[in-house]
């Protein structure tokens, strides 16, 4: 390669980086996935526009396969175990069993809908049953949701790559005659245990290494903490096991250690993460060829509403049965299966193998994931709230990557106060913030100010709060028990819990109660309304 081709091959890489970028922003604005804007900006160079020419469905593949396993590995390192260990169980149920049943009611319709036959229609049903991790861990935690319940969605998604990759790499390769249920269990039971092993054991050895090892910078750190995680995957791709959740564990063993520089490292695989995502949605844009669309749309639309409409709900409701899960989150779980990236990847696997009828599956997946997506995500927050689902909660946590942060090992937490948020007309030492979480700054109205004590807030504020990780739950629970029930939440039954739906029951006066509003505010809230906006 020259150096003109080169810095031109640089130039129009950081040049799709930034277009990118700014069509997630007009997305984001118009309330649809960012995943759209990246498969349009591809479809948008590809030869229906621009005409960059890109066919060699082998080559994407392979980076769709690679840039899956950042995304996992991003995923894990961002999950907390404690969240994971609340929803093992019926996260793996979904990853499996519901997999299973979703494959067999989609492929059915597939079959007796649109006369495909029982091969195509179950490579069909396995392709597009796997929730996308991506796409839930972009769109999902934008969405305020009990805790249990995001948990459950984002440890689905992690999960449930791995069967059915299986599922799809045996019916591309074998034909259903030849095919042995008992084999293809035994096969994917190795795989899925291997990787599972694989996944805990290099994220273990990873850890001895990196508290024993000492680096020469402390950017490094990130560096080879990340590098353990894309190592389990293909460590135990080498072992022909699932690389998929290998690295999804590996990085769940990771994030959850306590390694030096941790924000770091959750920013660097944030970073990784997002730069995957770009690529590999571009890349499928590229790949397909827009004439072919117009064609699947008609398939596309029956098998997409038979999957949203019968094929989730049932595996969801059968396979949650020993669970005891409320039937609303049900309901939500079954309508938040979003389907992105990873359906695409494996829709290229039949292609590369040869299969028969391979490339009307492929454009059939590719407009069901583009329909289905643009249909279910923007959805998402109203059918929260229709659901009772969607809680008074603080607003995104704000990942600082800030000297004087690290050293102390703080967290910075942004509080929104929403429209019916009981935080409106609270002053600033009514929040009672367990020591040493302080709120050094309100932005109102675009404008920045360090509050005072006497300082109320209002709706629309963001309020900043600084805490350490030793009182971040118990600062989250003090200011959602007051968005909810006010400044003596205690005294009314309300102590914060995520999960926590019903509204607060009053309950006797105890005088042994924190929340007994102090000389000061007593006065203050005699003196003017409490819920009354600023005269300031």
């Amino acid at each position: 390669m020259t150096l003109p081709s080169l810095y031109l091959l640089l130039a129009a890489g950081t040049l799709v980086a930034l277009v990118s970028v700014g069509a997630a922003k007009i997305a984001a604005k118009a309330g649809m996935p960012v995943l759209l804007a990246y498969l349009g900006v591809g479809l948008l160079l590809g030869e229906g526009g621009l005409g960059l020419p890109f066919d060699d469905a082998a080559l994407a593949q392979a980076l769709g396969l690679a840039a899956l396993a950042v995304i996992l590995v991003e995923g894990g390192l961002t999950t907390r175990v404690s969240d994971v260990r609340r929803v093992l169980r019926p996260a793996t149920a979904l990853a499996t069993l519901a997999v299973f049943i979703s494959v067999a009611v989609t492929a059915a319709a597939a079959h007796y809908l649109l006369g495909l036959g029982w091969q195509l229609s179950l490579l069909l049903g396995a392709i597009v049953s796997s929730t996308d991790a991506a796409a839930v861990f972009s769109v999902l935690r934008a969405v305020p949701l009990p805790r249990r319940l995001s948990n459950l969605l984002e440890a689905e998604s992690g999960l449930n790559d791995a069967p059915t990759f299986i599922l799809v790499l045996a019916f591309s390769a074998t034909s259903l005659s030849t095919l042995s249920p008992g084999g293809m269990l035994a096969q994917m039971s190795y795989q899925l245990v291997v990787g599972a092993l694989a996944g805990v054991g290099v994220g273990m050895a990873a850890v001895w290494l990196l508290r024993r090892l000492t680096l020469p910078t402390s950017g490094l750190y990130p560096i080879a903490t990340f590098a353990c995680g894309v190592l389990a995957f293909a460590g135990s791709g080498l072992l022909q096991a699932s690389g998929f959740i290998a690295a999804y564990l590996a990085g769940l063993v990771l994030g959850n250690a306590g390694l030096p520089h941790r924000r770091a490292t959750e920013s660097l695989a944030e970073g990784l993460g997002w730069i995957a995502q770009i690529g590999l949605f571009v890349m499928l844009g590229l790949l397909v060829s827009p004439a072919d669309l117009p064609a699947a749309i008609v398939p596309a639309l029956v098998v997409g509403a038979a999957l949203l409409l019968i094929a989730r709900p049932v595996s969801v409701l059968l396979t949650l049965l020993p669970f005891r899960i409320p039937l609303r989150e049900q309901v939500f779980l079954s309508w938040a299966g979003l389907r992105g990236a990873v359906p695409i990847v494996l829709a290229t696997v039949p292609v590369v193998a040869g299969t028969p009828g391979a490339m009307v599956v492929f454009n059939i997946v590719f407009v069901l994931v583009v329909v289905f997506t643009a249909i279910q995500a923007p959805s998402l927050p109203w059918l929260a709230q229709r659901l009772g689902l969607a809680p008074h909660r603080v607003g995104p946590d704000l990942q600082v990557e800030i000297a004087p942060l690290d050293n102390i090992d703080a967290d910075l937490i942004n509080v929104t106060i929403t429209a019916g948020s009981k935080l409106h007309g609270t002053y600033l030492d009514e929040l009672r913030l367990p020591t040493p979480a302080v709120a050094p700054l309100v932005v109102r109205d675009g404008v920045a100010f360090v509050p005072a004590t006497d300082t109320r807030l209002r709706t629309g504020d963001d309020l900043l709060v600084l805490t350490t990780p030793t009182v971040r739950e118990a600062t989250e629970r003090r200011l959602r028990a007051v968005s909810r029930a006010g400044r003596l939440a205690h005294w009314h039954g309300e102590y914060g819990d995520p999960d926590r739906r019903a509204e607060p029951s009053r309950r006797s006066p105890s005088w042994k109660s924190n929340e007994s509003p102090s000389p000061e505010s007593a006065s203050r809230t005699r003196s003017s309304p409490a819920m009354a906006p600023d005269s300031a």
